[in-house]
């Protein structure tokens, strides 16, 4: 329902929801305790059980009225099985993860125009031939309007939220102390790596006008492209808190997880190949792969959107991340415990052996690295996903006391990300001979992977 209230900016107003969560799981951590005394095994089971359904109920309640970062995570943690609550309860909880995804409170549309009049120096009617006061969607810091063009262009208009900017920086402060206490209802959430991870990156989220030059180079680099479309930004349309880009109109995810599993099975190749591919082939890619983002058009090409969280690598990094997939592809156990302890991902002094440190990669890249068809499912993403964030969280010992480096933290999330998406489709393919490519240089062996390869060899 539309809202004029204005977002809260301070970090005691945006504490507000989660100070109350806070003490409400509190209170329901110390009657757990007292109430399973001397109860039976089962009657505990039960009761922590429902524990853990609240807990999760009140996470996704929260994560989706923050906005902002919080919200961020509650989409991130949409689109993967962290088996956060138990296995007959987890569809309807990552059902309302999901509703994360493309949806939030409103905010009024007249307070949303005066964004766009403000950032933009005109009024609607100057800009744009027609404008669609109804939001099409709502995204973690901005919500998303179809207007027309005075040319005809069709476009997508995407307006930040009055005072996001000040409401992102306070969820950051608190996120982590709300976090804390979920640690035992919901531990996969509550790791302290990912939320420093989102609290260095989301910022950046903020700045409409890098996306936008972002979203314009990568519309040109993949014009033409026989399989995949990234539509335009107006840059001379874009501000700080304005985006507007051409409209792709294409079916959701949602419709494209009911296909037939050939074409899902296609589209999953296709996302796997833009997400993943775009690192090693122009170290680059974007940091925020899920199913929003993913839209099928007419022609049957994929439509890839949103780019407010995107990284570039330095060449030496995607090297050693090569490196380190051939390497456990190869079993190579003795040069892969060189590598990283020479890039600073082990401690020389840590006792981890060659066998630990190939357990370790395959655990986090199992799928890229062994040569048969796989299906993707989103629990296979999951202990992956933990781990990579928090070598310390598995259960080998030596690797207790490792820490991932932040650039390579940051484009393993987009990794395990991706993951999720296929898991989300059931993509069945065998990712290690399409991952070949850029492990190894091989030539492509699928159909689109050759048609992709025939476009770059006339595209230069």
């Amino acid at each position: 329902m539309p809202t004029d209230r204005p977002i809260p900016t301070s970090r005691a107003a945006r504490g507000g929801a989660l100070g109350r969560a806070v003490a409400g799981q509190a209170i329901r951590g110390a009657g757990a305790r007292i109430s399973m005394a001397g109860r039976s095994e089962e009657l505990r089971r039960q009761i922590s059980e429902k524990r853990s359904l609240q807990a999760a109920d009140q996470l996704v309640t929260v994560l989706g009225s923050m906005k902002g970062a919080a919200m961020k995570l509650g989409q991130m943690l949409s689109v993967l099985d962290l088996t956060l609550v138990p296995e007959e309860h987890r569809q309807r909880f990552q059902d309302k993860l999901a509703a994360l995804r493309d949806s939030a409170p409103e905010v009024d549309f007249d307070a949303m125009r005066t964004v766009i009049e403000t950032q933009l120096g005109a009024s609607i009617d100057t800009l744009f031939a027609e404008f669609d006061s109804a939001p099409i969607a709502a995204a973690s810091i901005g919500q998303v309007y179809r207007a027309r063009l005075h040319d005809g262009r069709a476009v997508a208009v995407k307006v930040q939220y009055p005072g996001v900017d000040a409401a992102v920086r306070a969820d950051m402060k608190n996120l982590a102390l709300f976090l804390k206490f979920w640690r035992n209802a919901l531990p996969a959430v509550a790791a302290p790596e990912l939320i420093e991870e989102l609290r260095t990156n989301f910022e950046r989220e903020l700045d409409y006008v890098e996306e936008a030059r972002t979203q314009h180079a990568l519309a040109a680099r993949f014009r033409g492209h026989p399989h995949l479309v990234v539509p335009d930004a107006i840059v001379a349309m874009c501000t700080r808190g304005v985006l507007v880009t051409e409209f792709f109109d294409g079916v959701s995810f949602d419709r494209i997880r009911s296909l037939p599993a050939s074409d899902r099975d296609r589209i999953g190749e296709i996302v796997y190949r833009f997400y993943v591919g775009s690192l090693y082939r122009y170290h680059e890619f974007c940091g925020d792969p899920h199913p929003g983002n993913v839209l099928l058009g007419n022609d049957g090409r994929v439509g890839f959107i949103d780019f407010g969280l995107f990284n570039r690598m330095r060449g030496e990094h995607v090297a050693f991340e090569i490196d380190c997939l051939r390497m456990a592809s190869e079993e190579r156990g003795e040069n892969l415990l060189a590598a990283m302890i020479a890039r600073g991902v082990v401690d020389a002094s840590a006792g981890v052996s060659p066998d630990e440190c190939l357990e370790y990669v395959y655990a986090a890249s199992e799928w890229n690295l062994v040569d048969r068809v796989m299906t993707v499912t989103p629990s296979m993403a999951s202990s992956g996903l933990m781990l990579a964030i928090d070598p310390r969280g598995g259960q080998r010992t030596a690797m207790q006391r490792q820490n991932l480096p932040p650039e390579h933290l940051f484009s393993r999330r987009a990794d395990f990300l991706t993951f999720g998406v296929l898991g989300q489709l059931e993509a069945t393919a065998n990712w290690h001979s399409i991952a070949r490519e850029w492990i190894y240089g091989d030539p492509p062996v699928t159909e689109l992977g050759i048609a992709e390869q025939q476009w770059r060899d006339t595209t230069g």
